[in-house]
């Protein structure tokens, strides 16, 4: 094998790795015509969601390491934006849960979903979100 492909290979994992970690944690806005999360489809009753206010949903397993910095997270960022019970954080246990995995399509964990007061899914993060995200993702559904 030659120096040059070896060296392209690099440049291209490289690359490949460095994109892939932009993106790990990032939150991203939900499509506005998401269905609202009701009893009739069982979707707040496994999820602990609770009406009239925001709720963090984050999907974990006892041997995921990086969930535990997601509790964390979440944690802080709820206590630090509203008094008690202004927003509600849920944890779902997939090895417990699978179908509440199914049914939000969580690939890889950990993942986070953010629901309006409404019951409506509007942001979703892969991997750990940063306080910041978090923060500029709750602070306009509490307004």
């Amino acid at each position: 094998m030659s120096v040059v492909a070896m060296l392209t290979g690099l440049l291209l994992a490289g690359v490949i790795g460095w994109w892939m970690s932009r993106r790990a944690g990032a939150l991203k806005a939900v499509a506005a015509t998401a269905p609202e999360i009701g009893a009739d489809d069982g979707g707040a009753a496994f999820l602990g969601l609770q009406p009239g206010r925001p709720t963090v949903v984050h999907f974990s397993a006892p041997w995921c390491g990086p969930c535990a910095g997601v509790r964390r997270v979440v944690e802080t960022v709820c206590d630090d934006l509203g008094g008690p019970g202004e927003i509600a954080h849920r944890e779902v246990d997939i090895d417990t849960n699978p179908a509440a995995a199914r049914r939000f399509s969580v690939l890889s964990l950990p993942t986070t979903l953010i629901f309006d007061a409404a019951g409506r899914q509007r942001y979703r993060a892969a991997g750990v979100p940063t306080a910041a995200a978090l923060r500029s993702a709750l602070e306009p559904l509490l307004a």
